[in-house]
């Protein structure tokens, strides 16, 4: 039996370029940023598998987690973990090997870098360092929910991981509703735990109404994969009954369509927004909010200033 090559531990300490560089005579190197699955194996690309065998390090969030991905595929490459709480100091020290001709390699723990992971202040030095990187598109659990989700795929906001405490969570989201009010009209995605799922929804029903339509993703592409689709308050019913587990995602509704507007609905919201604003913001505000042409609501918006 071909005895495979083992995975190398992770390590602080730099190695001598003739130790670790594959190609030495290589005087430009490149940053890749590459997805991983997240949750089935069999979603890792034949690029990505080629890529990791042809980099000289990698950088992960997790050596053990990605090293249970290695070993599936055989490859062997030196691991040089980065997380949140070291990456700045380790920005230099990855810029000096790039610009040694070294090829590197940043997964996060599962599906697509950066988002909700880190790897951004890193990836924007090595932007700004002129180095050449790219992308191996792949699994991402934001928008593989979107698409099973029922609700309106564009436009959408990926607003990553909600705040733990529940008076901060409400003050977010009441931003969020506060741009609604303003014209936003986007199906909403946010990552959160599973023992802060119920929590969340009673905020965000708090915030948006119980009857908002909404999703609830956990386990996407996994064995127990599941997709409830319901009313706000129907979720918050139903993981109270049935507490959830695994990676969890909610997606919620952009605000229904509203009944048309009547003149009084008209004057009663430029009156309030002219409170604290120009005829002209007043009416950009307003004629966004209620997708009416702007002529028409500021023509109304100078005859309600003149009143008042």
């Amino acid at each position: 039996m071909k005895q495979e090559k083992p995975i190398l531990s992770d390590t602080s300490l730099p190695i001598p370029d003739q130790h670790f560089s594959k190609n030495p005579l290589k005087t430009s190197g490149e940053f890749v940023l590459i997805s991983t699955p997240i949750g089935n194996l069999s979603d890792f690309s034949l690029r990505a598998k080629q890529t990791l065998q042809e980099a000289d390090i990698l950088l992960c969030e997790d050596t053990r987690v990605t090293a249970k991905l290695l070993s599936a595929y055989g490859i062997s490459i030196r691991m040089e973990s980065v997380h949140e709480h070291n990456e700045s100091q380790r920005t230099e020290q990855i810029i000096s090997w790039l610009q040694q001709g070294k090829i590197i390699a940043l997964v996060s723990d599962a599906g697509t870098p950066l988002l909700s992971d880190p790897g951004y202040r890193l990836t924007k030095a090595i932007i700004e360092a002129d180095i050449p990187i790219t992308a191996i598109p792949g699994a991402n659990a934001a928008l593989t929910a979107l698409t099973l989700s029922g609700l309106p795929p564009h436009p959408y906001m990926f607003v990553g991981f909600p705040p733990p405490k529940s008076k901060a969570r409400q003050n977010g989201f009441s931003v969020l509703k506060a741009a609604e009010r303003a014209g936003l009209n986007a199906t909403l995605i946010w990552h959160e735990a599973p023992h802060r799922l119920v929590d969340m929804l009673a905020d965000l029903a708090l915030i948006f109404g119980e009857d908002r339509q909404a999703a609830v993703a956990r386990e996407l592409t996994k064995k127990f994969e599941e997709v409830q689709r319901n009313t706000l308050q129907e979720l918050i019913e139903h993981f109270t009954n049935t507490p959830p587990r695994g990676e969890i995602t909610v997606l919620l509704g952009p605000p229904p369509v509203q009944d048309e507007i009547t003149e009084d609905d008209l004057d009663q919201q430029l009156q309030t927004a002219l409170q604290t604003m120009s005829v002209k913001d007043a009416a950009a505000l307003v004629a966004t909010a209620i997708h009416l042409p702007k002529k028409i609501v500021y023509q109304r918006a100078l005859e309600l200033s003149k009143n008042q």
